[in-house]
């Protein structure tokens, strides 16, 4: 596969990557764990079918000593034992959240209070903002078809 353009935020102009770069950097400072954020990354990447960010998102679990079993089964974390409590309301509400239009009640109330339940309005904002990060990016790279890259090192 081949892309259709470069990286439209690439091609947007150079203000565009440090500004989004920006909005990542701030999600880090929200008190959420770093391994929690990554994890909503790539699960919203796989509902996404973005295979760019699956395995970008992969990759770096794995450079922060994530174990290969929990990261091949985020896609199936409500039938695993891998994930916290804290994770499993984190990774509900970015399904939720990136899911929009599968449902009348988009994030209902009880999604919302598990999460609600581990989380403060900071933390919870910082899931919401890595959920709708990780959603632009993946509006971007695999409508351009953005393959995805080696990222062995």
């Amino acid at each position: 596969m081949s892309a259709r353009m470069p990286n439209p935020a690439v091609a947007a102009g150079p203000d565009v990557i440090p500004a989004l770069l920006s909005v990542a950097g701030a999600v880090k400072n929200t008190g959420v764990p770093e391994t929690t954020i990554n994890l909503v990354y790539l699960r919203a990447s796989q509902i996404n079918g973005s295979s760019w960010n699956v395995n970008k998102h992969s990759a770096d679990l794995r450079a922060a000593g994530e174990s290969d079993e929990r990261i091949s089964t985020v896609a199936a974390w409500r039938e695993t034992p891998f994930f916290t409590p804290e994770e499993r309301a984190a990774l509900g509400l970015a399904e939720a959240a990136t899911r929009l239009s599968d449902r009348v009640d988009a994030v209902s109330d009880e999604v919302w209070a598990e999460a609600a339940k581990y989380y403060d309005e900071q933390q919870l904002a910082g899931i919401l903002l890595a959920t709708g990060l990780g959603n632009l990016w993946h509006r971007l790279i695999p409508t351009t078809r953005q393959p995805a890259q080696s990222v062995a090192g």
